[in-house]
């Protein structure tokens, strides 16, 4: 299945990822709002295709074009003990707050937001090496 959106002109090219958090209030009023808005919110989006219908944009700067995306998984690290493929987990952040951990991005992914349900599509079979010693496996999350 195609999804249709848009995306800011200077965001606008294949393969470009982001995280769509939720609509605007500067957006109740356009005319395209129901294209943005139909998005899972705190899921991750990748452009596959961009067309050529342009519009103009009170937030982004250049207006937006319309372009074809695709979901894609978030990558995070989760106890060793919950990551099950193929198990539909609710998402719990990361107590961590070591910013400067390798695994930060890992453990505090984008994409991924305390209370959401998100399905375990595969697990990888190494460890992350953790500097505070927790048993740690990455997951992809849909």
């Amino acid at each position: 299945m195609v999804l249709v959106t848009v995306v800011g002109e200077l965001q606008c090219r294949r393969g470009f990822e982001f995280v769509f958090e939720g609509p605007l209030a500067e957006c109740r009023e356009c005319k395209v709002r129901n294209i943005c808005f139909h998005l899972d919110e705190n899921r991750r989006y990748r452009v596959s295709d961009v067309r050529e219908l342009h519009h103009e944009c009170k937030v982004h700067e250049g207006g937006v074009r319309v372009v074809e995306v695709e979901r894609i998984p978030t990558k995070a690290a989760l106890p060793t003990r919950a990551a099950l493929e193929g198990s539909v987990i609710t998402y719990q952040e990361s107590d961590c707050g070591a910013v400067g951990c390798p695994n930060y991005r890992l453990c505090n992914p984008f994409g991924a937001v305390e209370g959401m349900k998100c399905k375990i599509l595969s697990v990888e079979t190494s460890d992350v090496a953790c500097p505070r010693a927790r048993s740690l496996r990455v997951v992809s999350l849909e």
